[in-house]
C-alpha cells in the first residue's frame, strides 16, 4: 500500500507544474517535420490575423457590472459563448490567463498555440480520457487560480446547442458561469462551416454583452445540471439575438 501511494505521488504534478503545462507550448516531436511546419504556420497566421483586425475594432461593452460581480470575493469566472464568436472573443478577453479546452490533434495544437500567444492556457487532459481528462485538468487549473472558458457548442456542434462542460465545471469548483456575446456590426460569415464563424471586417464596431453570472450548486443532481444547461443556452441565445445586436 505504501509503495503504491508513493508511486502515485511521484507521478503527480504540483500546482505550479500544472499551470506551466497549460501556458507553455507543447512539444511537437511526435509530429512529422511537415506537420510541425504547418502547425507553426497556422499558429502564426491566425494570431496575426486576429491581432491585426482586433486592434482596429471600435468596442462598446454592456453589462460590465456582471463581469465585476463574477470576479468579486476571490471568484474566478467560467467564460461561456458561442463558437461562431471565437474570433473577436479571443481578442477581447486576451491576457487574462483564461484556460480553454483543446483537443490532442493537429488542429488542436495550432489552436492551442495561437491562443497561448494571446495569454490563454490550454487544457488538453490525457490522450486516453479525451474531454473528460481535459475537464479534470481545467478543475485543477481553476483550483490553482486560473479562470476558464468554453465555446458552449464547440468544438464541432451542433450549432447553438450548449454542452454540459461549463455546468459540470461550475458544480465541481463552485465558481460562477459568465455568459457573454461579442457581436460585430460588419463581418464575413463562413456559411459552409458548422458554426458559421464570424470574421469581423477591419474598423468595424462591435458590442460585447455580458449577462449576470449563473451559479451551480455543488450538490446539484443530473436533472438540475440539465436545467442549468438549458438556462445557459437560452441566455447565450438571448445575448446573440438580432434584436440585441445593435452596435
Amino acid at each position: 500500500m505504501q509503495a503504491s501511494t508513493a508511486h502515485q505521488f511521484k507521478g503527480a504534478r504540483t500546482p505550479d507544474e500544472t499551470i506551466a503545462r497549460a501556458y507553455d507550448f507543447a512539444d511537437l516531436s511526435s509530429y512529422s517535420p511537415k506537420q510541425r511546419f504547418l502547425i507553426r504556420a497556422a499558429d502564426l497566421s491566425f494570431f496575426l490575423l486576429i491581432k491585426t483586425i482586433g486592434r482596429t475594432i471600435r468596442w462598446r461593452v454592456e453589462g460590465w457590472e456582471n463581469w465585476e460581480a463574477a470576479n468579486t470575493n476571490g471568484q474566478l469566472p467560467i467564460y461561456t459563448f458561442w463558437h461562431s464568436q471565437i474570433f473577436l472573443g479571443t481578442y477581447f478577453f486576451r491576457n487574462r490567463r483564461i484556460v480553454v479546452m483543446t483537443s490532442r490533434s493537429f488542429d488542436g495544437e495550432y489552436i492551442a498555440r495561437f491562443i497561448q500567444r494571446f495569454g490563454y492556457g490550454a487544457a488538453r487532459g490525457s490522450s486516453t480520457r479525451g474531454a473528460v481528462g481535459a475537464l479534470v485538468e481545467m478543475t485543477r487549473l481553476m483550483r490553482a487560480g486560473s479562470p476558464a472558458g468554453f465555446t458552449m457548442d464547440g468544438p464541432k456542434g451542433p450549432r447553438h446547442v450548449a454542452k454540459n462542460g461549463a455546468v459540470l465545471l461550475a458544480k465541481k469548483t463552485g465558481q460562477p458561469i459568465l455568459p457573454f456575446a461579442v457581436l460585430p456590426e460588419r463581418y464575413w460569415e463562413a456559411r459552409r462551416s458548422w458554426d458559421r464563424l464570424q470574421i469581423p471586417l477591419p474598423f468595424s464596431r462591435a458590442v460585447v454583452k455580458v449577462a449576470p453570472p449563473i451559479y451551480v450548486a455543488t450538490d446539484v443532481d443530473r436533472d438540475g445540471i440539465e436545467l442549468k444547461r438549458v438556462e445557459l443556452q437560452q441566455t447565450l441565445n438571448d445575448l446573440s439575438s438580432a434584436s440585441n445586436a445593435n452596435c
